[in-house]
């Protein structure tokens, strides 16, 4: 398996140990990890789930971090970083059982997951990875040649950044006390009813650990403590005799101390007392900051008084404790690496980054308690020389000249100035001489001899020094042409194509590579050879050739320095090629329902060889799915037997001959004959037979004669009848005989049809029908009593030998609607609670005790008329619905009308002839047959309470309901409309006295129009708001207006149209002018000119400032050119343009005036000719032009480029990382 990784940030050199995470922030790795086939790639994703991938496969993934992620190897395995042309390649090799030179051998990574966990999405940079990985990455981070060198408690990685066991940032003391208390006194009580201090070793084992930061393997103390010799730990501990005091009382008082678990419960307050006195430990000092080390102090932790009088009681042996040294790249709390473990109070720290932050902390424990870490310390470390950087590689070259190409090396906190590239002259002995310096990442060296080697190495120079040299590395240059290759030879021939391969030649010992050419000639043509392949390859199928004919080949190899002799030339032939499908499948004589006879032709083609023999196959599959062989012979006829009638075969033949097999034919569909169907089943009865109908049903012959059935025919003899008669002819399987008499013995018989005709009947089926219910009654007998009440009667049926014991009635107003009113033995009912005027359907039915007789015929009666019905639905008509239909001669007004709709009530069977309106003390209005009337001639903001009858010619209907109603008050009258402010583009209108704040919910509003240039007024303006500003005007132009005032009553008239009129625009300001020196007293000012605006000409103002003087007019006029004299040439002038209207009628309108240009001394232009190096003389004219249009634009593109892009890396970096 090998991971594939490509750079995008800064270059590291190859094998250099990356352990700190702010420098691994400076990275984006794109990895691309390759597995073998036979192999596992297991990832773990962010949700915790992992996932194991099985070759071959390749997994591109993304590190924003700049690291590849830790790669779960199996037993006996690690992990190489190589590095070949700016590609990083992590191989995974077998591991020895011991590395030399380390400190102890390296620890197994866990075993991959099994591979039936979940999908993974490959994003590495989330995955969280076990206590102990061994890590594997791209260029930069720890390589195989350095494992052996730190022990892998000291290698510092971001990884530990999302370790599962990484302690969250520190709480106070005081509350990390007690949490710490809380936690170790829960311990051990599960400790205790787990069986305590007596329990097996096996129960210990599964037991959790004392603390989630206990260390049980602590490194053995070195001869040398972490750098510092016998003589300063001696002074160390002659320093502060009363911290030393204090510290052999409290390790005396921790080694007496018995283990936790079998503690009583008051040793629980002394393991809080102690991690109290643990977590006072104070801020260690940082001295002698180097580049790549820093030495490191601190003192022991003192007990305050009041925890000395509880430690001071016990009197037991002295314990040591132990610290850890835990450091971080830069002054976060998050990421730190434990660095040191130990009974010393100095620490070396070593392998550091030059020109890099760092946080350092200590941390006491003794025995299983552990305190909280002390306050950090930041520290820097020095710059220093750059780090030796890869060895060059060459990106091109000829035969006298070569280009070589390096990488920037990590410049430990000082910028590379020059690069140092030197060569051993082609000689090698092993001297190097200098052959490039300077700044350049490529160089090419010429002049060299053809075919030869050469010895490269490179350095790096800062300001702090010069790096060590890279590996040498011996490139060479382009030979001669290559020899003449051997002849090709064949592998494999086909009826249009030759596979062909020739040796390859021998490779020059620069490494360059050979192409070769494949030239063919076509026996016959006389054309020559021409070239048919051109690439790297030894071999090439050559197609689309002639069958059976000859082809000769030769080789030519070649190199960029030309071509070989073309090799001896080889001859090799086609094969023959299959023969085409035979022709003329066709049907011989009479299709038989049981046999049938084909033929058919010879090929066209024979694909240049005899036909030996042919193959019939025939199928019964429509699709063509399965075939079978019936013939096989040199015959071009075949008689086939056995088939069935009525069944459609498929026949398709082919050929064979010494080319191979020809396609198939195409396919001949036939048929064989059909005959007619076998006897059929008999027929047999389905459930019990009722008194007048009975199910039958049946099953298909057991021979179709080859056709489908598509017809059956029941016949039925019965009662006193002496001949059988058809009663059923269709294709369904069960029928439904009606229509018989209860009681009555029937037989019945069946037979079955297809296109070829009956078949023979089957066997009778005896049935016998039950008693039935009553005959259907006659149609009732319906007299009406009144409008709203109904008689009905009816009579006795024939009951088919079982008595009537109960009728029922139904009735409604549709005959799909009945329901049942009554039921029972009577002969009559009386109906009551009918509608006047509307027709009624009833029938009747009679049931015994077999069942219930049909219904009797539907019988209509209708109901006499009557007066109308209450009028419902009285309400108000809206405004526009009484103003869309009424004309200008009658027009509405709100506030003395009120319109009503209301809908029209049931007429009981007489039409309604009018409505009379009541309004209470007012005289009733009699109205016409309509459903809606405007009341006029009332009172304004009046309420009136109506209610409405209906009248017919059988008299008059009840009221409605009563409703109120209101008229609503009068319109209100137009404002004064006024012109408060004006412009050339604006008109300010004011109209009436109001408050300046509004509300859309007013009950007075306003209505403003406009007159546009047809001479129709078009709404600007409606709203309940006192002001308006109309804008987008014409300058010098007068519009008509006019307002209308408007309420809940309606719109009020409009009032007189009132004129207003617009200003003239002033000219806008032109562009700066443009200055030319003439001679020492005299420059001409040029200006481009301003077209005229309506018709008004345009005059120009020219003024001039010399010094710090007020701006003076010089000139005015409608000429674009002015010559200013009398200048003096020590002086500094500045000059302004302004454009003025002419107006038909006065005044003139001046506009703005343009940038100011300057004219400099002749001194100051001189000096700053000379200055500015500028070749032929500079023009002495300073002017300050504003920017053009395009340049603006210019400019603001790229202000929001940058913008842009510093939005994307405050993103990239401090939410995305």
């Amino acid at each position: 398996m090998a991971v594939l990784g490509e750079s995008r940030g800064r270059g590291r050199a190859l094998g250099e140990p990356r352990r700190y995470e702010a420098d691994l922030h400076r990275q984006t790795e794109v990895i691309l990890v390759q597995v073998n086939p036979g192999e596992a790639f297991t990832i773990q994703r962010e949700d915790g789930q992992c996932q194991c991938i099985t070759g071959p496969a390749q997994v591109p993934m993304m590190s924003p971090n700049g690291s590849v992620p830790p790669i779960y190897v199996p037993t006996g395995y690690i992990s190489q970083v190589i590095e070949e042309n700016g590609v990083r390649r992590v191989l995974v090799i077998p591991q020895p059982e011991l590395i030399p030179g380390g400190h102890s051998p390296l620890p197994h990574p866990p075993p991959p997951p099994p591979p039936h966990l979940p999908a993974f999405v490959p994003h590495p940079v989330m995955m969280h990875p076990p206590p102990h990985p061994i890590y594997s990455g791209g260029a930069g981070d720890l390589g195989s040649q350095y494992i052996s060198q730190y022990h892998t408690g000291h290698i510092f990685s971001e990884l530990d950044s999302y370790s599962p066991h990484r302690r969250p940032p520190f709480a106070p003391r005081d509350e990390r006390a007690g949490k710490t208390y809380s936690r170790l006194q829960r311990k051990l009580k599960e400790r205790q009813a787990g069986g305590g201090a007596g329990s097996p070793p096996t129960d210990q084992a599964r037991s959790p650990p004392l603390s989630p930061r206990k260390d049980h393997s602590s490194p053995a103390p070195l001869e040398v403590q972490n750098g510092l010799g016998s003589e300063e730990a001696e002074q160390e501990e002659g320093q502060g005799s009363d911290t030393e005091a204090e510290r052999a009382k409290l390790v005396g008082v921790m080694r007496g101390s018995p283990c936790i678990d079998t503690e009583s419960e008051d040793l629980d307050e002394e393991s809080k007392a102690l991690q109290v006195v643990l977590s006072t430990i104070g801020k260690p000092e940082v001295t002698d900051v180097q580049a790549r080390t820093a030495e490191l102090k601190w003192c022991a932790p003192a007990a305050p008084d009041d925890v000395k009088s509880c430690l001071g009681a016990q009197r037991r042996p002295a314990e040591p404790l132990s610290y850890e040294v835990m450091v971080s790249c830069g002054s976060r709390d998050g990421g730190c690496q434990v660095v040191y473990s130990g009974e010393e109070l100095n620490a070396t720290l070593d392998d550091l980054r030059p020109a890099t932050d760092y946080s350092a902390r200590v941390q006491a424990t003794c025995r299983h308690v552990q305190g909280s870490p002390s306050e950090p310390v930041n520290f820097t470390t020095l710059s220093c020389e750059p780090d030796p950087p890869s060895a060059p590689w060459k990106a091109g070259g000829t035969k006298t000249s070569l280009v070589l190409q390096w990488k920037a090396p990590c410049d430990n906190g000082s910028k590379i100035h020059n690069y140092l590239l030197q060569w051993d002259e082609g000689k090698g002995t092993g001297e190097f001489e200098q052959c490039y310096y300077g700044p350049q990442k490529q160089y090419r060296v010429t002049k060299l001899s053809p075919a030869s080697k050469y010895c490269f190495r490179l350095a790096a120079k800062n300001d702090m020094g010069v790096s060590g040299f890279s590996e040498a590395v011996d490139l060479f240059t382009s030979e001669g042409v290559p020899a003449t290759p051997l002849c090709a030879e064949l592998v494999k021939a086909g009826h249009n194509w030759l596979h062909l391969q020739w040796q390859r030649s021998a490779a020059p010992p620069s490494g360059d590579s050979i192409f070769y050419i494949l030239e063919m000639e076509e026996e016959g043509m006389g054309c020559g050879f021409k070239k048919c392949y051109d690439g790297y390859k030894t071999s090439h199928t050559a197609k689309n050739l002639q069958r059976c004919t000859k082809y000769k080949f030769r080789v030519v190899a070649y190199n960029a320095e030309g071509k070989s002799n073309p090799s001896q030339v080889s001859e090799f032939s086609t094969c023959p090629d299959s023969p085409s499908c035979p022709r003329g499948l066709a049907v011989r004589g009479k299709v038989l329902p049981n046999s049938l006879e084909v033929c058919w032709e010879s090929p066209n083609d024979d694909g240049g060889s005899e036909v030996t023999k042919y193959v019939l196959e025939i199928s019964e599959d429509m699709n063509g799915a399965s075939w079978e062989q019936v013939y096989c012979g040199s015959d071009m006829e075949h008689s086939c037997e056995g088939l069935r009638p009525g069944v459609t075969y498929l026949t398709r033949v082919y050929c064979i001959s010494e080319g191979g097999q020809s396609p198939q034919s195409e396919t001949l569909q036939i048929q064989t004959p059909i005959v007619p169907p076998g006897p059929c089943q008999h027929p047999r009865v389905v459930g019990r037979p009722k008194a007048r109908e009975v199910l039958l049903r049946w099953g298909p012959p057991y021979v179709d004669g080859g056709g489908a059935v598509t017809l059956y025919s029941l016949e039925m003899k019965g009662g006193h009848e002496e001949v059988h008669r058809e009663v059923y002819q269709g294709p369904d399987l069960d029928c439904t005989i009606s229509n018989l008499l209860p009681g009555t013995s029937y037989s019945f018989r069946l037979r079955a049809a297809n296109k070829a005709g009956y078949g023979p009947f089957s066997d009778y089926c005896e049935v016998t029908t039950c008693p039935g219910a009553p005959e259907p009654c006659r149609p009732p007998h319906v007299v009406c009593r009144s409008p709203t009440c109904a008689l009905v009667s009816w009579e006795t049926p024939p009951s088919n030998g079982t008595p009537v014991s109960e009728f029922r009635l139904e009735w409604g107003v549709t005959e799909t609607t009945v329901q049942t009113c009554y039921s029972g033995p009577g002969l009559s009912h009386e109906i009551r609670g009918l509608l006047p005027a509307t027709s009624y359907f009833f029938r009747v039915q009679a049931v015994n005790a077999v069942g219930v007789g049909p219904f009797s015929e539907v019988v209509l009666c209708q109901t006499p008329c009557s007066v109308p019905a209450a009028v419902a639905g009285v309400q108000a008509l809206e405004d526009e619905e009484l103003t869309a239909g009424r004309g200008s001669d009658a027009p509405y007004c709100p506030s003395t009308c009120l319109g009503l709709q209301w809908e029209a009530p049931c007429d009981h069977g007489a039409e309604i002839t009018s409505y009379l309106i009541d309004l209470g003390e007012r005289q009733p209005i009699p109205v016409g047959p309509v459903t809606r009337y405007v009341i006029q001639h009332l009172q304004p903001d009046t309420t009136y309470r109506i209610r409405i009858q209906a009248l017919n010619s059988l008299g008059a209907g009840p009221f409605s309901p009563m409703v109120k109603m209101r008229t609503k008050p009068r319109p209100p009258q137009p404002p004064r409309l006024e012109c408060t402010a004006f412009s050339h583009q604006t008109l300010r209108l004011k109209w009436g006295e109001g408050s300046i704040r509004t509300s859309p919910s007013d009950p007075l509003q306003y209505q403003l129009q406009m007159e546009d240039k047809s001479g129709r007024f078009v709404c600007l303006y409606r709203g309940p708001c006192h002001t308006h500003k109309v804008q987008r005007l014409v300058e010098s132009t007068a519009y008509s207006f006019r307002i209308q005032a408007f309420n809940e009553g309606g719109e009020g008239p409009f009032s007189d149209v009132y004129t207003f009129s617009t200003l003239c625009s002033p000219p806008p300001a032109p562009k700066a002018p443009r200055l030319e020196r003439l001679n020492d007293h005299t420059c001409e000012v040029t200006w481009e000119s301003t077209p005229p605006m309506k018709g008004d000409p345009i005059i120009y103002s020219l003024q001039c400032m010399t010094g710090n003087t007020d701006f003076k007019q010089i000139y005015k006029g409608s000429a674009t050119s002015y010559q200013a004299s009398s200048l003096q040439p020590s002086n500094e002038y500045r000059f302004r343009l302004g454009a003025i209207r002419q107006c038909a009628t006065p005044p003139d309108l001046p506009g703005p005036y343009s940038t100011t240009v300057t004219l400099l001394p002749q001194r100051s232009e001189a000096a700053a000719a000379l200055g500015g190096g500028a070749v032929g003389g500079t023009k002495a004219v300073r002017t300050s032009v504003s920017l053009t249009d395009e340049q603006c634009a210019a400019l603001i593109l790229v202000v929001f480029a940058v913008t842009s892009i510093l939005i994307a890396f405050v993103i990239q970096y401090f939410v995305i990382k």
